[in-house]
């Protein structure tokens, strides 16, 4: 008789201590989220970067030494705006993110990438072709999620297909999200359902996210 094995129901966690986005690496959870409150110093520093209605798409590759305590090189990130208050609490609470990261991983490069958006990136529901990806937003509206059988995943191509909106969740800002792709081994078929969101005319959002490259 063949023997089937089981594949774990995904789920998603929240919680208020870093410490959660740890338990993205089990399997059966494609979602980790840290709900952190921004610290005054960092929610001024966004506020202020959008309220210069510049655009912004800085894009970094980041090559991690072996040295746990060597400090990741982001220097030119947002460099236009290193005047601005709060600059360097922003460039080190990036650097610890990506510390953060890639001692999660293993990693030791890894794709940093800082947008201004003024529209939804993706704004329909899909999956991430990618292993797993770390998304924050820093003002604006965050990204948002769907719980495992809000959308049939057959139906995500479709565009008549949409889910009750009451079950769309969001997150805030501030809030450092772990999605688990298409491409982490043996979560196949079980990425975690998200999209952008979207913005009202003038509104805007300051998104930062990591990818693991090696």
């Amino acid at each position: 008789m063949a023997e089937f094995q089981l594949v774990p129901w995904p789920r998603q966690l929240c919680g208020d201590d870093a410490e959660v986005l740890a338990e993205v690496l089990h399997d059966g959870i494609n979602l980790a989220i840290w709900q952190r409150e921004l610290n005054p110093e960092l929610a001024g520093f966004a506020a202020a970067l959008l309220a210069r209605g510049t655009p912004l798409a800085d894009s970094l590759s980041i090559e991690l030494g072996d040295d746990d305590g060597d400090e990741p090189e982001l220097s030119g990130l947002a460099g236009e705006c290193a005047e601005l208050p709060g600059y360097a609490a922003f460039v080190a609470d990036v650097a610890w993110l990506v510390r953060a990261y890639a001692c999660l991983l293993e990693a030791r490069r890894v794709g940093v990438r800082l947008r201004v958006l003024d529209k939804a990136m993706c704004p329909r529901f899909h999956v991430d072709r990618v292993p797993l990806r770390l998304v924050t937003t820093y003002a604006g509206p965050g990204s948002q999620w769907l719980a495992e059988g809000d959308l049939p995943r057959h139906r995500l191509a479709d565009p008549s297909c949409a889910p009750d909106e009451v079950a769309v969740r969001s997150m805030e800002p501030g809030h450092v999200a772990l999605l688990k792709g298409e491409r982490w081994e043996g979560n196949e078929h079980t990425a975690i359902v998200h999209r952008s969101p979207m913005l009202a005319a003038g509104e805007r959002r300051l998104l930062l996210t990591l990818d693991w490259l090696e």
